[in-house]
């Protein structure tokens, strides 16, 4: 799963990864969470474009949203399948520019659950796979909202969680992007968990559970043990709650 990621790059670094252009003074954000806007990279009439969104989708459909489970996250085996992200997997593919992102482990006696940033061991952006969808309610109230695609976690993360985001390879947002598909083969098969050599976890402290704290100290190395290489996660492991009061769990 991912429920908190960071976007620390500046406009310069997104627009030259991402072939975006226009994108202003981009603030350092360390600790994002779902509801909060975040920086999406979708497809435009006249190429890529850099737009806010709701982290959290809201379906079409949807007549009252407050009824719904937060969907933050989408499972990548599923999506064809959720009435939820049918349509957005479709005509609505979009990524989401990532510094890292934060997975917690619970702790053997239960007691605790461990927070980790993890980051590309070789620095830059990531590239996490999203699908979006344009809200409306009753009153004529419009937002455009986002989620997250999940796979199983690779040999770095099993550790640590057995869920991750989807993280696309830069001649993969291509092919994910993209436009409406129409009668086309969907393109779930960019969907894989990323090569385990790609990211690193660093152990940081339990700040960052608080939605509200958002600074550089958030990512700095914690000393504490860390579980053995080839262990595998408690399924239990979820992070804390969001600032909505939502828990963070894998959804849909």
């Amino acid at each position: 799963m991912c429920g908190r990621f960071s976007l620390t790059a500046d406009a310069r670094a997104v627009m030259e990864e991402f072939s975006v252009t226009g994108l202003g003074w981009l603030p350092p954000r360390y600790n994002i969470a779902p509801t909060q806007p975040v920086l999406v990279i979708r497809a435009g009439r006249h190429g890529r474009e850099a737009v806010l969104m709701r982290w959290g989708l809201i379906p079409r459909w949807a007549k009252d949203p407050s009824r719904l489970p937060l969907l933050f996250n989408a499972r990548a085996e599923t999506l064809a399948e959720k009435p939820a992200f049918r349509g957005a997997l479709r005509h609505r593919r979009v990524v989401l520019p990532a510094s890292g992102f934060y997975e917690w482990r619970r702790s053997a006696d239960g007691k605790r659950r461990d927070p980790y940033y993890i980051r590309p061991r070789g620095g830059g952006l990531l590239a996490l796979a999203g699908l979006a969808e344009d809200y409306a309610d009753d009153k004529g109230n419009e937002i455009d909202t986002v989620t997250i695609v999940t796979t199983p976690a690779n040999a770095t993360l099993a550790p640590i969680h057995d869920r991750m985001p989807a993280i696309l390879s830069r001649d993969a947002v291509a092919g994910w992007i993209g436009g409406d598909l129409g009668g086309a083969a969907l393109p779930v098969g960019l969907l894989a968990p990323a090569p385990a050599d790609l990211l690193e976890a660093i152990p940081v402290g339990p700040r960052v559970n608080r939605a509200a704290a958002d600074d550089a100290g958030l990512q700095e190395r914690v000393e504490r043990a860390e579980p053995a290489a080839g262990s595998e996660a408690p399924a239990d492991a979820t992070p804390p709650a969001g600032p909505s009061g939502d828990p963070q769990l894998d959804l849909f």
